[in-house]
């Protein structure tokens, strides 16, 4: 294994797969001169050139209907959204024109593209670039909706994201970039895909079952090593796949803990862990639980500007284990 961050890891794969299909290509404000906003497509311009890499204009509607006409076609567009709030300035080419075509044209016609970039908060950067767009996405049937966490999830997500015939929504977060985590031989190879719908347990536990996607997934294997000194042990389930939601696996979880615990960075009303809540009390696994299912998410506000402010608004470590007292009355 070796470290490799999430900015690598989706450099690696972007890489990877216009080598691989020489239909797939890369657009976005800064994608290829500026070697993007975040340093994502870092290399891909020079190696690939203009036909394949390709700049736009600020206008998420223009480019992201460009791609969606491109993937009419069978090509395999990779749209960059420089924030998942200015997707708001695309939605009706990501719904209407995407996520329904295939449905409405019978299978006639398929929509092989990827929406990505950054997604949620991000550090200091107010209410309008920190939105998390999981629960509208999630809410759409047409749609796939992955949430990767770790460097894995991210190569893994997006590769099987660019081979896959639908819409997918790739949400990512910007303060994971940065962030190396172990990558084995393995998920460095060219051939290594996760599935999508399908979640991972990144910690076996048997006291209560903690449900995340994207970066707080981290909090929660903290909140679980906090936890674990005062004898509780959590089990901490990463998403990865927001729609198709793998609700089987948090079943047989709960199942096996009697508790359950959702945290997201989005908001309460109509949320990812709102979902994951109706979804464990219409299924068998209602009967397991010995507690009422406790969420955290973010504040219900637009989020503030202010660092102290913010910190408030997000869920912290110290939230997650209080929830988790609360779920298990200790």
């Amino acid at each position: 294994t070796s470290q490799v961050t999430v900015r690598d890891a989706l450099n690696q794969a972007l890489d990877e797969e216009l080598e691989r299909d020489e239909r797939v290509f890369l657009l976005g404000e800064e994608v290829a001169q500026y070697d993007g906003a975040y340093k994502i497509s870092r290399g891909l311009w020079k190696k690939y050139g203009d036909k394949r890499v390709i700049d736009t204009p600020i206008s998420e509607m223009g480019f992201a209907g460009i791609a969606v006409g491109a993937a009419m076609v069978w090509l395999r567009p990779v749209c960059e959204f420089m924030t998942f709030n200015f997707s708001m300035q695309a939605i009706d080419q990501v719904i209407n024109s995407a996520a329904k075509t295939c449905y409405m044209s019978a299978g006639s016609i398929g929509v092989p593209i990827v929406f990505r970039g950054p997604n949620g908060a991000s550090a200091g950067v107010a209410a309008q670039h920190s939105q998390c767009f999981a629960a509208w996405y999630g809410h759409c049937p047409g749609l796939k909706v992955v949430s990767p966490w770790s460097a894995e999830d991210a190569k893994g997500l997006l590769k099987a994201s660019i081979r896959d015939d639908n819409p997918v929504v790739m949400l990512e977060n910007e303060l994971l970039y940065g962030v190396p985590f172990e990558m084995s031989e393995q998920a460095q190879s060219k051939e290594f895909l996760i599935p999508i719908g399908k979640a991972k347990i990144e910690r076996q536990g048997t006291h209560v079952t903690l449900v995340s996607h994207s970066r707080p997934v981290g909090h929660c294997i903290e909140a679980a090593t906090v936890l674990a000194k005062e004898g509780v042990e959590c089990e901490v389930i990463n998403l990865r796949t927001i729609r198709p939601m793998d609700i089987e696996t948090v079943e047989a979880s709960v199942v096996k803990t009697n508790h359950l615990v959702t945290v997201e960075g989005g908001w309460p009303q109509f949320g990812v862990g709102a979902e994951i809540c109706a979804r464990i009390m219409e299924g068998p696994a209602f009967n397991y639980l010995d507690a009422p299912a406790v969420r955290v998410t973010g504040a219900d506000v637009p989020m503030p500007y202010a660092k102290i402010l913010e910190d408030n608004c997000i869920p912290q470590v110290k939230d997650i284990v209080f929830a988790v007292k609360k779920a298990l009355n200790i």
